[in-house]
């Protein structure tokens, strides 16, 4: 009778033990649906993602070959206009080189005609300057001829100083002769000859 009761009661445990296993277990079985549901739901959405990006970069990449054809579709054409501008630039140089050739020959030419022209002024110059100075001289040498015929009029000695008022009757119009270059005269004493002020202009013994 005891034996029984033992095996009723074991019966019992074991059923109890079973009864929580199969709770414990049914529980873990639907929180591994519950985060297979999750999983699954995550996963969908990175599908969407996915494709979402797989679609926009297909249209990027559709948009950037249609770019790149369309310059390649440009290219010869701009080919053309840099070999156009290639010619065009050597010409120019040419031009350019063949422009400063001309200038540089000018200017030559300007330089000499420069140096001709100022030779021509020097030597223009030389000449009107000598001219000036033998028309000095030949002032003094009027004044000395009037000094000797006024000191032979009056009998004055070689020491006397004539006044151009003196020798003024000696010439025309009674005005004395000045010097072209602008020069100052003094008369001196009749054992004198006059001078001038400018150098150069110096009558000789």
């Amino acid at each position: 009778m005891k034996l029984n009761k033992w095996m009723v009661w074991l019966l019992v445990g074991a059923f109890l033990a079973s009864e929580i296993f199969l709770f414990s277990t049914l529980r873990q079985k639907e929180a591994a649906q519950v985060s297979l549901q999750a999983q699954k739901q995550h996963a969908e959405d990175l599908q969407s993602k996915l494709d979402a990006l797989q679609s926009a970069n297909a249209g990027l990449q559709g948009s950037e070959i249609s770019r790149l054809r369309a310059e390649n579709q440009d290219l010869p054409r701009l080919r053309n206009q840099v070999t156009q501008l290639q010619a065009s630039n050597q010409k120019l140089t040419q031009q350019l080189k063949a422009t400063s050739a001309y200038a540089q020959q000018q200017s030559a030419q300007l330089q000499q005609l420069t140096e001709a022209q100022q030779a021509a002024q020097a030597a223009q110059a030389a000449q009107a300057e000598a001219a000036d100075r033998n028309a000095c001289i030949n002032n003094l040498r009027q004044l000395d001829a009037a000094k000797q015929q006024w000191a032979l009029e009056k009998n004055k000695t070689a020491v006397a100083v004539p006044t151009a008022q003196d020798l003024a009757a000696y010439f025309k119009e009674g005005v004395l002769p000045v010097c072209p270059s602008g020069g100052s005269y003094s008369l001196n004493a009749v054992g004198e000859l006059p001078a001038c002020s400018v150098a150069g202009h110096i009558l000789a013994q």
